[in-house]
């Protein structure tokens, strides 16, 4: 079993950037892709980006491509996401994800806000 704990989230205004962290508990991190997923208010939950299990291979939203870069470290059971020109309508909870493959979560963080203010 993982254990998730998301960082790094709060308030930022537009075009500015964020580095969200998700820690890892075990010794199996390196044995799932992970994945970041968000949530805005009232709509469902949308696949942001994901890496494989020795980082390198991504994949990313058409949302995010070109601004978000996914990242992972193994040796500290971490995987990052680094937000850059950020956008209004990226405001969201932001949950990391671990699971087999890509845009699977078998495991859950319990997810960070982001807002950004126009």
């Amino acid at each position: 079993q993982v254990q998730l704990v998301e960082s790094g989230g709060g308030l930022v205004q537009a075009g500015g950037s964020l580095r969200l962290s998700c820690a890892a508990s075990g010794r199996t991190f390196s044995s799932y892709a992970m994945n970041w997923f968000r949530q805005a208010p009232g709509k469902e939950r949308e696949f942001v980006a994901a890496i494989n299990r020795s980082g390198s291979n991504t994949v990313y939203a058409d949302s995010v491509r070109g601004r978000f870069t996914i990242s992972r470290a193994n040796a500290k059971n971490t995987v990052y996401l680094q937000m850059n020109s950020l956008k209004p309508e990226d405001t969201a909870i932001y949950y990391c994800a671990a699971g087999r493959g890509f845009g699977q979560g078998d495991y859950w963080g319990q997810g960070t806000q982001v807002t950004v203010s126009s």
